[in-house]
């Protein structure tokens, strides 16, 4: 008898004529393959999760067989369920220490070792790109003299100088000259290295690190933005504007990164850290030739 509001009729294809699905039908595209041929809906389950149901089915089945068998040997419910309890109430403490402490610990090393690698990208970074696009950017920077002398590093510097001159370097507004910069060299060199910069991209560890992460878009982006121009020499002053904007943005982070990079190299690395010095963008006098001290 049907409803005085509205009906509802149910029509049944016989299985000898109902369409089979194929595979690029809506019915395989969620969560694995769909049976039309029974009512009961199959889903295909990951085999992760299969394994970490059919465990912890296991590890019940497991704890209430010994359970029963110690009740069926000894007929003492009291102190089973002394035990019972005394094990439940025994659980915040383990998850405590498991948790919190143990795997705290261990997560702690297993980020500093995810760094260790990720520092070895940065290093291969500044040796490829990084240093000679801030030694073009140094030379074309008209207020560079305000910091490049505080930018010289000496063995003696601790960590509080090397944060004294990173907020240096936070405050610090560059001014990069268009007129003292090849923009047509800037742009072939960054198009050179395009693929060694999607490398870093498709690289899971450079994600993990903030603000190196920030560069290496910045970069991505002054190289499309200098990629869809022709001719560089005959930009109007306000897309010169632009693009200074764009080098500037990805100056002041280079920077940045640069002396976070070598406080980790004198730290860690005083070989990589001498060479680095040797290479120095903002010290005139430097050479890779090592010279006898006087």
């Amino acid at each position: 008898m049907g409803h005085p509001f509205f009906s509802v009729k149910i029509y049944v294809t016989p299985a000898s004529v109902r369409p089979r699905p194929s595979f690029s039908s809506p019915w395989f595209v969620y969560h694995g393959i769909f049976n039309h041929d029974k009512h009961p809906i199959d889903f295909c389950m990951k085999e992760d999760t299969r394994w970490k149901l059919f465990v912890g089915i296991g590890l019940v089945t497991l704890s209430l067989a010994m359970f029963t068998a110690h009740y069926l040997i000894f007929h003492d419910e009291h102190h089973l369920f002394i035990f019972f309890v005394g094990d439940i109430a025994f659980i915040p403490i383990e998850v405590l220490i498991v948790t919190l402490i143990i795997d705290q610990m261990l997560e702690s090393r297993e980020k500093q070792r995810r760094m260790e690698k990720l520092n070895m990208v940065i290093g291969t970074f500044f040796s490829t790109i990084g240093t000679p696009l801030l030694a073009q950017l140094t030379g074309a920077d008209t207020t560079v003299d305000q910091v490049k002398q505080r930018l010289v590093i000496g063995k003696e510097w601790n960590n509080a100088m090397f944060k004294e001159v990173r907020e240096c370097l936070e405050e610090y507004s560059c001014s990069v000259s268009t007129a003292r910069i090849d923009l047509q060299t800037l742009r072939s060199f960054l198009i050179d290295h395009e693929e060694f910069l999607m490398r870093l991209v498709e690289n899971p560890m450079v994600f993990e690190h903030e603000s190196f992460t920030d560069l290496i878009l910045a970069l991505n982006h002054l190289t499309e933005e200098m990629k869809a121009r022709g001719d560089l020499s005959t930009l109007p002053p306000s897309d010169k504007s632009h693009i200074t904007n764009d080098i500037h943005r990805v100056y002041s982070q280079l920077m940045l990164e640069w002396i976070t990079y070598m406080e980790y190299l004198k730290i860690h690395y005083p070989y990589l850290f001498s060479l680095a010095m040797r290479k120095n963008p903002f010290d005139e006098s430097a050479s890779v030739v090592v010279k006898q001290e006087t």
